[in-house]
């Protein structure tokens, strides 16, 4: 009996763990999810800022009447990824719905670009602002391996820009600047 004794002690000495103080960490949670909610606002703040900066750029122009008779030197799909000005490939322009990502089906005929963005703005580049075609690896806040984007230079009043493509099947990205390139010294020959 006296073995017992010990053991009743130690057992009534036992406290049970501590409980979870839930009004504590129900705060915690609230305050990340308000940092959380602040952070969102201030990149909101800063992509409407950067636009109100650009809106010098005038309106993009709108495919013309009769572009789809023409003939179609070349199509492509893929996904559109952001226009920059040129030789800044950091430097996003958000104006006119130019900094929204979004698939891409181009069109390139004698008369221009036709750009068509389902759920992004559309627009045309004029064979005459057509500028030049690169392969590239990075565009604001993309980066492929070499030769992954499509970067296609064109001017809209009197800034240029590059936009950044990248085709479903990327073997077409050489034709589409050797293609571009020809249009631009054909335009700049019959502009002399």
């Amino acid at each position: 009996m006296t073995s017992l004794i010990p053991l009743y002690h130690l057992a009534a000495e036992q406290k049970s763990a501590e409980v979870t103080d839930w009004s504590a960490r129900i705060s915690w949670v609230v305050g990340l999810l308000v940092l959380i909610a602040f952070v969102y606002w201030l990149m909101r703040q800063g992509w409407k800022w950067r636009g109100s900066l650009q809106s010098d750029l005038p309106e993009l122009h709108s495919t013309p009447e009769g572009f789809a008779d023409g003939e179609k030197l070349l199509t492509l799909t893929g996904r559109y990824h952001a226009s920059t000005t040129a030789g800044q490939w950091l430097d996003r322009i958000v104006a006119h719905g130019l900094g929204t990502r979004s698939r891409v089906e181009l069109t390139l005929t004698g008369q221009g670009l036709d750009v068509v963005r389902p759920g992004a703005a559309d627009f045309f580049v004029p064979a005459a602002a057509l500028r030049a075609a690169r392969l590239d690896k990075g565009i604001a806040g993309k980066v492929l391996p070499e030769g992954g984007l499509l970067i296609i230079t064109w001017a809209h009043g009197d800034k240029l820009i590059d936009s950044g493509f990248r085709s479903d099947r990327s073997a077409e990205h050489p034709a589409w600047v050797e293609a571009i390139d020809q249009l631009t010294r054909t335009t700049e020959g019959t502009a002399r």
